[in-house]
C-alpha cells in the first residue's frame, strides 16, 4: 500500500513486537508498485485486512517506519512463515523508494504486527462482501479475496476498483485469473484518466451509478470495505450511506503520502 505514517491499531492477537524479516522474493506489479515477500520467523499470524509496520535503520542509527497492509495469508517457507506486502513508490518518500529501488534479496527489515482489529474480514462471515478500492487501496482488499479462496469460502464478493489508467492496476493478471476461476467473485473497474478501448464510457471518478451498478443492494446487508486515498474513501462512503447502507457496516481505511 502507499506509504503512510505509522499508526497503532487494535491487534487481533497479542503480544505485538518487532520481528526481523528478510526479503526472499520480489514481484513487479506496476511501474511504481512492487510486492515484497518477507520471511519472518515466529510470525504470529494475521487476519485479512491487517497491516504491519516496517522499520529501517540507517548506519548512523536513524530509523524510519511506515505501515503497509499485508497482501494475503501467510505461507510456510523453509526459514519460517512468509508474508507479502505491496509497496507503491511515493515521490520524495522516506521508506518506499528504498524498499523498491535498493532493498535486496536477503536484506533485513524489522516487522511489527499484526496491527488493526477493525478493518478485517473473517472467513466465517456469511454476509455478501463488497470491496471498493482506490489505487493501492486494493492491497488489504486483495488479502480478503485471497483468503476467501484459501479457506474455501462461498461468500459472494464484488470488487469495484478505481485506477488512473490500465497500467496502474495492481495484481492485474491475478485479478483476471481469479474472475475466471473463483466462482462468486466479480470485478469491475473505473478509470479516472485513461480507459482501455473496450471499456464503456469516458474516464471519470467513481460515482453513484458505479456504486449502484457494481455493489450489493442495501437490503442484502453486505459487509463493505473501502480503502484508498482520503478523498476517495470519503466520497465513496458518502455514496454508500446515501444508497441506504448502514454506516456501521461500511468499514473504511484511508491513507496519504508522507514525506
Amino acid at each position: 500500500m502507499t506509504e503512510r505514517a505509522v499508526a497503532t491499531g487494535t491487534p487481533a492477537r497479542a503480544p505485538i513486537r518487532w520481528h526481523v524479516g528478510r526479503l526472499v522474493e520480489r514481484r513487479v506489479e506496476t511501474p511504481s508498485a512492487h510486492t515484497l515477500v518477507l520471511e519472518v520467523p515466529e510470525w504470529p499470524g494475521h487476519l485479512p485486512g491487517q497491516h504491519v509496520d516496517l522499520r529501517l535503520t540507517a548506519p548512523d542509527g536513524y530509523q524510519a517506519a511506515r505501515s503497509y497492509s499485508v497482501a494475503g495469508p501467510a505461507v510456510d517457507g523453509p526459514g519460517g512463515p512468509r508474508i507479502e506486502v505491496t509497496v507503491q513508490r511515493v515521490r520524495d518518500g522516506e521508506v518506499s523508494p528504498y524498499l523498491i529501488d535498493v532493498f535486496g534479496h536477503g536484506d533485513p527489515v524489522e516487522v511489527r504486527g499484526p496491527l488493526g482489529g477493525w478493518f478485517i474480514w473473517r472467513p466465517e462471515e456469511t454476509a455478501p462482501v463488497q470491496l471498493l478500492a482506490g489505487g493501492s487501496g486494493i492491497v488489504p482488499l486483495m488479502a480478503m479475496i485471497r483468503a476467501r479462496r484459501a479457506t474455501g469460502s462461498k461468500v459472494p464478493f464484488r470488487l469495484l476498483y478505481s485506477v488512473r489508467t490500465p497500467d496502474d492496476v495492481i495484481y492485474a493478471d491475478e485479478l483476471r485469473r481469479r474472475v475466471r476461476d473463483d466462482f462468486g467473485l466479480d470485478v469491475a473497474y473505473v478509470y479516472t484518466r485513461e480507459a482501455p478501448d473496450e471499456w464503456r464510457g469516458e474516464p471519470h471518478r467513481v460515482g453513484l451509478a458505479d456504486v449502484n451498478t457494481h455493489g450489493w443492494p442495501p437490503d442484502l446487508e453486505p459487509l463493505t470495505y473501502v480503502c484508498g486515498p482520503t478523498g476517495f474513501v470519503e466520497a465513496v462512503a458518502d455514496l454508500l450511506v446515501g444508497l441506504g447502507h448502514p454506516s456501521r457496516r461500511v468499514k473504511t481505511e484511508r491513507f496519504g503520502p508522507t514525506g
